[in-house]
């Protein structure tokens, strides 16, 4: 039976170009970048090109580019290390109530130290609205922490515009792009964004690191204290075949953004005209307008979310329930809850399609059929 993995917004599988380039650094450069003598320089070498890379992706630069071990540290570092080093200006951080955990847990983590956290709430597509974060924002306010695409159900927020209210205002901006990168192109300036976290293994990428850009004009208290490294924003030796490979993964991902997109879209419709005309009812969760086009949130009345995992599982078919950061819990996603509340079915019966690199179309829609018998059997 060929199992077929549409989970990529879970991880996903490495590049075989990174893989080769990691793999030969491993084997070749191994002194330590803070070494003065020529196996440290080999290593330097290597860490300043894959950080001239991501900044010129991202048109930031140089120096505002910080390695981490993945987009956890990253939103971390991010929201913990501005509320530390400016609550002096404040005490008062705004964020969304559909956040990755690695933001909320932050954010809780700084109400335990007395900051005060406004959590925005999203209509039923999963979008806030610029008026409600306009109308929560204090002078106190010193930090708003809004995602750029949503784990889960891929709803995009508006992020240029959230910018642009906050453009006359003392509160950093931080979007945690870790689901959208890869598949955007971004551009920091023209977002307006003043930190964002990106992880490696959501593009291609090795697991463990990551990286967190932050304006040249951010305050920023590090989470580690140690060494020198990262212009003293993030002890420790760096993981050079890591960074390597991340650099190479960030330069693969933005070769192909249109034609990705326009795969992993055709994918959508794919499995959703699949189901339908196997005669499977179905809603979509998540903005039609305004979403990631390599995830699909499906609901499916009458089923149940750990009876679909389950038999999808059985069946060779990978897919989620939402962010693996919550697998093996009974609780509903919390972003469904969110967007529908917590008597919504939606909540129960929502299954995540995330697709990406090897994906074809004949998986689609034999994962379709797949889950098109599932959903007759648990439903007759």
């Amino acid at each position: 039976m060929e199992r077929v993995y549409l989970d990529h917004a879970a991880t996903s599988p490495m590049h075989p170009e990174v893989i080769h380039e990691m793999t030969a650094v491993m084997k070749e450069t191994f002194g330590n970048p803070s070494s003065i003598h020529s196996f440290g320089r080999a290593s330097r070498h290597l860490v300043d090109h894959a950080r001239t890379i991501i900044a010129e992706n991202i048109h930031a630069d140089y120096n505002e580019i910080i390695f981490t071990s993945g987009g956890t540290e990253a939103d971390n570092l991010a929201i913990i290390g501005t509320a530390e080093a400016n609550k002096e200006k404040g005490n008062h951080i705004i964020t969304t109530q559909t956040e990755h955990h690695a933001v909320l847990h932050a954010c809780e983590f700084l109400e335990s130290k007395g900051f005060e956290v406004t959590y925005l709430p999203v209509d039923k597509t999963g979008r806030i609205s610029v008026r409600e974060l306009e109308k929560e924002l204090r002078d106190e306010t010193i930090l708003v922490t809004i995602m750029y695409g949503n784990n889960e159900v891929g709803t995009i927020q508006p992020i240029t515009e959230i910018s642009e209210r906050l453009k006359d205002h003392q509160a950093y901006f931080h979007t945690d792009a870790v689901q959208a990168f890869g598949l955007t192109q971004i551009d920091v300036k023209k977002l307006g964004v003043d930190l964002l976290s990106v992880s490696g293994h959501k593009i291609n990428g090795p697991k463990g690191i990551g990286f967190l850009y932050s304006h040249k004009r951010v305050d920023l208290q590090p989470g580690l204290y140690g060494g020198e490294q990262e212009r003293k924003r993030r002890a420790g030796t760096e993981n050079v075949p890591a960074i390597v490979g991340l650099g190479k993964a960030v330069e693969l991902s933005q070769q192909s953004c249109e034609e990705k997109n326009a795969k992993y879209s055709g994918f959508k419709v794919l499995l959703k005209e699949t189901l339908a005309g196997a005669g499977i009812e179905f809603e979509q969760n998540g903005s039609l307008e305004h979403g990631l086009s390599h995830v699909l949130n499906l609901s499916f009345p009458g089923t149940d979310v750990e009876s679909m995992l389950v038999n999808l599982d059985m069946s060779g078919i990978a897919v989620s329930s939402g962010s693996a950061c919550t697998a093996g819990s009974i609780e509903p996603s919390h972003v469904l809850v969110a967007m529908f509340g917590e008597q919504s079915g939606n909540s129960r019966n929502s299954i995540r399609f995330s697709f990406g690199q090897g994906n074809t179309e004949e998986q689609v829609t034999r994962a379709a059929h797949e889950v098109a018998k599932i959903v007759k059997r648990l439903t007759t």
